[in-house]
């Protein structure tokens, strides 16, 4: 049996052509969203692919067990540009900083693009529930013909910082409904460890408890889209998703060793009528063995 040959690596970003831009003409940013070639959020079969890259802006870095991961700018866009130049890829989720590298890089062109909006929440600080809106604002996605954008909505009982943070993302709902603009809200039940690190809860009643409070937010859900875990149990997934009739997204997480067993709960969850597709992040761009190419083609795969 022939061994197929490894995937070709990224092509290699050129860091001093953007910085040498960013320096000399920081309006190319906003010339090229002005210029991208844009298209319906949802089209072809009606299924959403959307690469995930927003975790660096909360603080986020870590890939398994090494810690910094994802701070090597050009690595990270090197591996953005390969999964978009994939058949059935259809956008990408990030920061403000990332997007507008892909702006510049012509990566952008014909790709539905979501920005994300709370960063505030960083990873491991005391005030992380108090998830500020430290990101895109509705009028800034506006402004730049983007696609949609997308909150992270964490709550604990326990910490009125969840109560600030579900205020500002009911307002953050209202004022993209007003602008007919998608925002697609990532919820989950979550409560502190003895050491304070933060644990989502992801049994079926929290999951369920989570997508009820999400849907409820603002003055109008025309525009809100779920983006939700697959529950400890995927055999929940069927019960936990008929909380509500807003269109969702399965969000990836970290899936360890086990590409495998993440491809299967996804398959089976994609099958449920209000579930519309995938939103993966580092799985796919840092998968186990390396293989950007692949990872991205089979999550296509099950779409």
């Amino acid at each position: 049996m022939s061994v197929p040959a490894p995937a070709p690596p990224p092509a290699a970003i050129d860091v001093s052509a953007l910085v040498r831009t960013r320096t000399r003409t920081p309006e190319a940013i906003a010339e090229a969203a002005a210029r991208r070639p844009r298209r319906p959020l949802v089209a072809g079969n009606g299924r959403l692919m959307i690469v995930a890259a927003d975790h660096p802006a909360r603080g986020s870095l870590a890939v398994g067990d090494r810690a910094l991961a994802m701070a090597n700018r050009a690595g990270l866009l090197e591996r953005l540009c390969l999964a978009l130049s994939r058949p059935g890829v259809d956008g990408v989720l990030a920061s403000a900083d990332v997007l507008d590298d892909l702006l510049l890089l012509g990566a952008l062109d014909h790709k539905v693009v979501l920005g994300s909006m709370n960063r505030g929440g960083l990873a491991g600080a005391s005030f992380e529930l108090d998830d500020r809106f430290t990101g895109f604002r509705p009028r800034d996605l506006d402004r730049l013909g983007f696609d949609a954008g997308k909150l992270l909505l964490r709550i604990d009982y326990d910490d009125p910082g969840s109560l600030r943070t579900l205020e500002a993302a009911a307002r953050a709902v209202d004022e993209m409904a007003e602008r007919r603009l998608p925002v697609f809200v990532e919820p989950f039940l979550c409560r502190r460890r003895a050491d304070g690190t933060l644990r989502n809860d992801l049994s079926a009643e929290a999951v369920t408890k989570s997508i009820a409070i999400a849907s409820g937010l603002g003055g109008s859900s025309a525009y809100t889209w779920l983006k939700v875990p697959v529950t400890e149990n995927p055999d929940d997934m069927a019960r936990v998703m008929e909380t509500s009739t807003l269109p969702a997204v399965l969000l990836g997480g970290e899936v360890g060793d086990d590409q495998e067993g993440a491809y299967e709960k996804w398959r089976g969850a994609l099958q449920l009528p209000t579930v519309q597709g995938l939103v993966v992040g580092r799985s796919l761009l840092y998968p186990a063995d390396g293989d950007v190419r692949a990872a991205v083609d089979t999550a296509v795969g099950l779409l």
